[in-house]
């Protein structure tokens, strides 16, 4: 009685949401894997997790799960996924503030990768990019003059609507007027650029949900379903936050 009692006293909120007909609670109270008894509020969510798919179609969320991190690290890092996840949103960001902008300026060629007979370098390491007036760039490449053709191919296949024009080792770069169908262009290569961060976020998903599914001989099927769901739940934010990028930037080019 004492030992049922331990494992019901972390839970009392949880116990008192519980829906009619639930599961009952195990006797056994092993080491915990969220807060509280292990068995409690795995039964305790299963249970709410049953009542909320049923709730559903009346608009009503599904119950939402936490482990602790801690206590599952010998069957998967659950903040290293989140570290991963949250590289895929950033790259995401810095994709958008480096190529998708309706005013092109010297910083915007930073990075444009140019590939030459040594290989990949970013364009700024190649020349020496300076703004001659709002309407025009140049790219010095006086100290690669071999390269200038492939920086020059590489600026014209940028997708920043760029036409260079090569004078010996200068690359001159006519900034374009922005037209309506140029701020369209580019809310499409956004939407492209999200479409692909996505598809790089269900990658990491998938390679985690696999990772935790070779552990199904040493955990219970409990275990095993709830850190799924946590690691669909960590996958649907990150999702949501580009969705949410996206809008803003959207918003931002088309004006």
């Amino acid at each position: 009685m004492a030992l049922a009692l331990r494992c019901l006293r972390p839970l009392p909120s949880l116990l008192r949401s519980c829906p009619a007909g639930a599961r009952a609670l195990p006797r056994g109270c092993p080491a915990p894997l969220l807060e509280g008894c292990s068995h409690c509020v795995q039964h305790t969510l299963l249970s709410r997790q049953l009542a909320t798919k049923k709730a559903k179609g009346k608009g009503q969320s599904q119950a939402k799960v936490n482990i602790s991190a801690a206590l599952v690290e010998d069957i998967i890092n659950l903040e290293e996924i989140s570290e991963d996840m949250q590289a895929v949103i950033e790259a995401l960001k810095e994709d958008f503030n480096r190529n998708l902008n309706v005013r092109t300026s010297p910083g915007a060629l930073d990075h444009i990768t140019v590939m030459t007979k040594d290989g990949k370098f970013p364009l700024n390491q190649l020349g020496q990019i300076s703004q001659k007036s709002p309407q025009l760039m140049i790219v010095n490449m006086t100290n690669f003059p071999e390269s200038t053709a492939a920086a020059a191919k590489a600026i014209r296949e940028s997708g920043m609507n760029l036409n260079p024009e090569v004078d010996g080792t200068v690359i001159r770069v006519p900034v374009p007027k922005v037209t309506r169908e140029h701020r369209e262009s580019l809310a499409k290569l956004a939407k492209q650029s999200t479409n692909k961060s996505k598809e790089a976020l269900r990658k990491v998903r998938s390679k985690s949900i696999t990772q935790v599914k070779k552990s199904k001989n040493k955990v219970s099927e409990d275990t095993i379903w709830l850190l799924e769901k946590q690691i669909q739940q960590k996958a649907d934010e990150a999702a949501s936050e580009m969705d949410k990028l996206l809008a803003a930037k959207t918003k931002e080019l088309l004006g």
